[in-house]
């Protein structure tokens, strides 16, 4: 049972659902927009380390294995916070969960720009992901709650620019602040604009669905954070090992990680027959959902992979500067930004496949123009393979996070959101950890074989960049089995 503010009630007969239009409300018009600006915020620090994380080694005397942290300490907190936003955006209005998301977040900024330590940076790092973690899966609910089924490609394309756009510009702000103001200001640029939209939000975000008196599982979770969290910091631990810097055995993570994670799987299997699930797994039982999920997650660790690679090779084998280093991704992250929202009316209009397709074959070969790269790469070819994966990725993440959704009962949205969102960024940590782990084992190996140091990390680079192009051919596999939802299960949802 669910019961509902009378501010809601009049916002949610106010939609579309109830007009029969395809227009939206202003005030519903108002609150996406906010929430695609505050999530582009919010994401953009998901990769502005990628490039100062060389700097930070320095200044802050810490190895590759230990700075890579700052990044996926981040995704890590955002895989452990998200499967609990399925129960919060049920529970808390929205204005409510977004001035506490956001809130966190400039928090966790204004820590990062004052932090004189890399545990103190680490923390603030890990605040700031626990007000980004809210914002995306409140964004793709409001979306499915408010949006005809005939506008969320479009709608969805804007997602898809939050979702990589923001990603791929962040090396770029990152090198330009760099260069000019050093490494806190990459947190003293972003802080007044959190703040100036929290403001805004406080303002202009209405509470958009019913909340109900839901209670939350206190078992699920710490199972959901020791399973998450475990695989993919047994990941990172097989790059700390081969450094000798992890006296943890590389695989207690991974076997913490799988029984937690089987015990919490086996719990919200046991609690949403009652519909007291934390994560309500009833998702899975959508085909489509399942095989654009799959999709989405090879796409996410390619990208979240190459964003943390190519710096790392840009700058210690090329010897590029750090705004030099952050160009390479600027191109991609424009052709994504423009052509998000069209492909998301072709989505609309033709379905999955037609864009999926291409797309996939596109973020293969970007991947594939980077399994060669060595010492004399030029600029260029780093900047064309990078613009060839983020056309791919354009093409291919729309259709995909749009038919997940669609393929649910829309009383599952919520959850559903929060299973993507989830999984993207174990997808992205993982990712992110798996080429820097095999990066590192190659180089350690090449140099105990006699190898020079630079020759070795070139080798390992590329045997990352092999693994990730070998892994994009199952994408390749999976989109020719996409099917746009059909009328009924892409229907607003109804309160």
């Amino acid at each position: 049972m669910t019961s509902t503010t009378q501010h809601d009630v009049d916002v949610e007969t106010s939609g579309p659902e109830t007009t029969g239009s395809g227009a939206l409300p202003r005030e519903h018009v108002l609150v996406i927009a906010t929430l695609l600006v505050a999530s582009f915020v919010v994401i953009l620090n998901e990769t502005v380390m990628s490039v100062a994380i060389p700097v930070l080694q320095e200044d802050l005397g810490v190895p590759p294995s230990t700075g890579q942290w700052l990044t996926t300490a981040f995704m890590l907190t955002m895989a452990v916070v998200i499967p609990l936003t399925g129960f919060l955006i049920q529970r808390v209005a929205t204005r409510t969960l977004f001035v506490a998301a956001m809130s966190l977040f400039t928090a966790g900024t204004a820590l990062a720009f004052f932090s004189t330590t890399f545990a103190v940076l680490l923390v603030a790092r890990v605040v700031q992901a626990s007000g980004t973690a809210v914002m995306l899966p409140l964004l793709m609910t409001t979306v499915m709650t408010i949006v005809p089924a005939a506008r969320r490609g479009a709608m969805m394309g804007n997602i898809t620019v939050v979702i990589a756009v923001a990603p791929a510009l962040g090396p770029t702000m990152s090198g330009f602040v760099l260069d000019h103001l050093g490494w806190r200001w990459i947190f003293g640029v972003v802080a007044p604009i959190a703040l100036a939209a929290l403001v805004i939000g406080a303002r202009y975000v209405v509470s958009v669905s019913a909340t109900g008196n839901q209670r939350i599982d206190v078992v699920s979770v710490p199972l959901s954070a020791l399973g998450l969290g475990g695989l993919v910091y047994g990941l990172v631990g097989i790059g700390e090992h081969a450094q000798g810097s992890s006296g943890t055995p590389t695989w207690l993570p991974f076997v913490v990680g799988t029984v937690a994670l089987a015990a919490f799987v086996a719990r919200q299997l046991h609690l949403q027959r009652t519909d007291r699930a934390l994560l309500d797994l009833r998702v899975f039982t959508s085909g489509q959902f399942r095989i654009a999920l799959g999709a989405m997650l090879i796409g996410m660790s390619a990208m979240f992979g190459s964003f943390l690679l190519l710096p790392l090779f840009a700058q210690q084998a090329l010897g590029l500067s750090a705004l030099q280093t952050g160009l390479i991704t600027l191109p991609g992250g424009i052709v994504m930004g423009v052509t998000g929202p069209f492909v998301g009316r072709l989505y609309d209009r033709y379905g999955p496949r037609v864009l999926a397709v291409p797309g996939s074959v596109l973020v293969s070969a970007g991947l594939w123009l980077l399994v060669d790269v060595d010492a004399d790469t030029s600029l260029g070819w780093l900047v064309g393979a990078n613009l060839v994966l983020m056309l791919g990725l354009s093409a291919t993440f729309t259709p995909l996070m749009t038919t997940a959704l669609g393929s649910v009962e829309p009383r599952l949205y919520s959850y559903a959101s929060a299973v993507v969102s989830t999984l993207q960024q174990v997808a992205g940590a993982a990712g992110a950890a798996l080429f820097i782990t095999i990066m590192t084992v190659v180089s350690s190996a090449g140099v105990e074989s006699g190898m020079g140091e630079g020759a070795a990390f070139v080798d390992g680079v590329r045997r990352a960049f092999l693994v990730g192009a070998l892994l994009s051919l199952l994408l390749v596999a999976l989109v020719p089995f996409l099917r746009k939802p059909d009328a009924e299960s892409a229907a607003p949802a109804v309160h």
